[in-house]
């Protein structure tokens, strides 16, 4: 198991009634549905939320342009990012927690097709459950014709599970984890249930065994309380280093693999970084030093196309 990607990365007068009750209007002759309500730690992290997006968009970061001519990157940039994301974890266990400290790794990535199954907490309102359904099948969709890794989005045997949780969801998840992935070891269930407000949305992968690189599992998770733009960069990010762009890197620049925030969405940058990445002749279970001479052949193609196109 590798936890694989983690970033630091509209305020409600009154609880929401769930999607579910919505949906059922109870006859007179019935008891009223049981309204879930949210917390006021949850409207609390919401309204916090707002105020962080506020202040990083008048900042201009979450940019949302993919990079441009004043954010330019070569073939040593490519390769270099290339190594820090894909070959170096964020994160190691420490005891019972999982702790901050980059650690050079293998090589991993998926070598199956990815069904992945979009799951709302109770609270999640219908209008933010469309939105954020149809944002992650669409993204889905360009990572599959990035990496050429078949993806879906179906409910049935899903290996990838995207979970879109308020306050009171997640601290309440831990048996769904158990359930996704049994054997869970309680130091990646507390790392869920536990999330500090600085932590916006993280995602592990797992391999089916400690020998395996290639990946047969992951569960992202994201945090319901967050406005539009920042579930949406949550879900470009965690989803992308799903894949196995495991690591952050301050260098790594137009990049939302950076825990600056300059950048909300995948950039030009990244999908050249996920293009490397499942290139066939990058093998699972490599390391730096075997990755980086095909790190530099195929970085120098994916430029020199770029330049020609």
């Amino acid at each position: 198991m590798g936890l694989i990607g983690a970033a630091g990365c509209t305020q409600l007068e009154a609880p929401e009634t769930p999607p579910e009750a919505e949906a059922n209007i109870a006859p007179r002759t019935q008891p009223a549905p049981r309204v879930i309500r949210r917390s006021a730690e949850s409207f609390a992290l919401e309204r916090h939320y707002n105020e962080l997006e506020r202040d990083l968009v008048a900042q201009g970061l979450l940019r949302q342009d993919g990079g441009g001519p004043d954010v330019p990157f070569n073939t040593r940039n490519l390769v270099e990012n290339f190594i820090r994301i894909a070959l170096f974890d964020e994160y190691r266990p420490a005891g019972d927690i999982m702790i901050a400290r980059e650690t050079e790794s293998r090589l991993r990535k998926w070598e199956q097709p990815i069904r992945m199954k979009i799951e709302f907490g109770r609270t999640i309102p219908k209008a933010q459950r469309t939105l954020d359904m149809n944002r992650v099948i669409s993204y889905s969709s360009r990572l599959s014709n990035l990496t050429k890794v078949p993806i879906s989005v179906s409910n049935d045997t899903a290996n990838f599970h995207v979970l879109l949780l308020n306050e009171d969801d997640r601290r309440a998840i831990a048996p769904r984890l158990k359930e996704i992935v049994p054997g869970i070891s309680d130091t990646s269930i507390r790392t869920v249930v536990d999330m500090p407000r600085s932590t916006l949305c993280l995602v592990f992968a797992f391999s089916a065994d400690a020998e395996s690189s290639s990946y047969s599992k992951a569960i992202a998770i994201i945090r319901g309380e967050h406005p539009d733009l920042m579930r949406l960069s949550c879900i470009h990010e965690e989803l992308a280093q799903g894949l196995g762009l495991a690591n952050d890197s301050a260098l790594a620049r137009p990049s939302i693999f950076n825990d600056d925030e300059e950048f909300g969405l995948l950039t030009d940058h990244d999908e050249f970084l996920l293009k490397m990445l499942y290139d066939p002749r990058m093998k699972s279970g490599m390391t730096a030093r075997e990755a980086r001479p095909i790190a530099e052949k195929v970085a120098r193609e994916l430029i020199v196309g770029r330049n020609q196109s």
